[in-house]
């Protein structure tokens, strides 16, 4: 017994020695952040990134008296509308999976651990942002560049294209600038990788307030770069390269023995039920009807790829841009759009990530003949819109008609219409 008790005493003393090591080493780590100087003058760190991708900016230095920041967003330097971004007063953090696309910035961000998440990122989302106090006191900045996948330019490696050639517009130097490769789209088979190329500027009379990467170079949308020079750039667009790639699959793990067993035992026949390799989702869509189908967790840095049934869709042949009459294509975002649905769209389109495949969409298309219509179908609703407003409109001005008539009648101001017969002259 008392062995015992010396027991629980030794490991009561390892468990709180293990704890006051793990909270030495946090606060540790915590000085350390706080004793990062920050800059005596406000300096703007360039960054650049294209439509519809989430980016993180840490505040690497602040005062060691603050324990929680603020983040401020200012369209242009010295504006007198500057936003708020806060997580304080009881609002919810921001979760990537909920932000829509179109919503404003207010609801597209989170801060955690002092750093500044913007999800699914706009054009107009581009400025500055200032790490700092509720008082307003500045102590770390950035300058956003987000750039429209609008115009992007598509490269083919394999077709013998090559990259936009640089731009000289005297000391001004206009050129692409490309990411790493992506990792290959498909395993096993062909598949595809690119690199997204954003437009970037070399030129001695940028402004020295903003910190640059190279001397005297920053990206086209950088409020360092004045106005005329800006106009200059404004039509080079980012670019996507693609090449073919081959990658061999992974080995996955057997199912459960256990589950086998199941089916086996289920099916009795000797023959095994069909059992989806992926998850599969059922949707059934009208006949002539769009539909955009997305690849979860997917974002557009990522390598995503698309199949239909046991078609290989590639970018070669279905990126949109590539012909201007394409009724099913894939846009810069990753996203599989099918305009005017038909019948023969029906079947699996399954989604390819990072080199895995990962889900599958089993689509049916119903004709217009077969739909119930619904009074929660919005397209009704519209219909039912216009017809009332019609039965509307043609009931104001026949009431308007006849008032019109019956005050003329009733003060006697209407004027006489009918004819008069003209005495015969003798």
């Amino acid at each position: 017994m008392r062995n015992s008790g010396m027991n629980l005493a030794h490991t009561t003393v390892l468990l709180w020695a293990w704890g006051s090591l793990q909270a030495f080493e946090i606060v540790e780590k915590e000085n350390i952040f706080q004793r990062t100087p920050c800059p005596a003058f406000l300096m703007f760190d360039n960054a650049a990134y294209l439509t519809d991708m989430s980016f993180e900016l840490p505040c690497p230095c602040k005062p060691e008296e603050v324990s929680a920041v603020v983040w401020y967003y200012q369209k242009h330097l010295g504006s007198s509308h500057t936003k708020v971004l806060t997580d304080f007063d009881g609002r919810v953090l921001t979760e990537a999976a909920q932000v829509r696309v179109g919503s404003d910035m207010l609801v597209r961000f989170s801060i955690r651990m002092f750093s500044l998440l913007v999800f699914r990122a706009q054009p107009e989302d581009s400025g500055l942002y200032f790490c700092g106090t509720r008082k307003g006191d500045y102590f770390y900045a950035y300058d956003v560049d987000i750039q429209s996948s609008e115009g992007m330019v598509a490269t083919f490696k394999d077709q013998g294209q090559e990259p936009l050639e640089d731009e000289y517009h005297g000391s001004l130097r206009v050129f692409t600038t490309f990411w790493e490769w992506t990792p290959c789209d498909r395993c096993g088979v062909r598949g595809e990788q690119w690199r997204i190329g954003l437009c970037y500027l070399q030129s001695p009379d940028l402004s020295p307030r903003y910190r640059k990467i190279l001397p005297n170079v920053v990206s086209c949308g950088s409020r360092a770069v004045p106005r005329q020079l800006r106009a200059k750039a404004s039509d080079h667009n980012p670019e996507l390269l693609v090449r073919s790639c081959l990658m061999p699959c992974e080995k996955k793990k057997k199912v459960q023995e256990g589950v086998m067993a199941i089916f086996n035992y289920v099916s009795k026949v000797g023959s095994r039920p069909w059992l989806p390799q992926v998850p599969i989702q059922f949707h059934q869509q009208r006949l002539g009807h769009g539909l955009i189908i997305s690849c979860p967790g997917a974002r557009p840095e990522h390598a995503v790829a698309w199949d239909k049934d046991h078609q290989y869709l590639y970018r070669t042949q279905y990126l949109k841009g590539v012909n201007g009459s394409m009724r099913v294509f894939i846009d810069h975002g990753n996203h599989l759009h099918i305009r005017f649905t038909q019948l023969e769209d029906r079947g699996i389109y399954y989604c390819w990530r990072q080199g895995e495949r990962i889900a599958g969409f089993r689509l049916g298309v119903t004709s217009p003949g077969r739909y119930p219509v619904s009074f929660s179908d919005p397209e009704t609703r519209a219909a039912l819109g216009l017809i009332l407003i019609g039965y509307m409109l043609i009931t104001v001005i026949f009431i308007s008609i006849h008032l019109c008539r019956c005050c003329c009648y009733l003060f006697r101001f209407c004027p006489n219409f009918s004819p008069r017969l003209s005495r015969p002259q003798l």
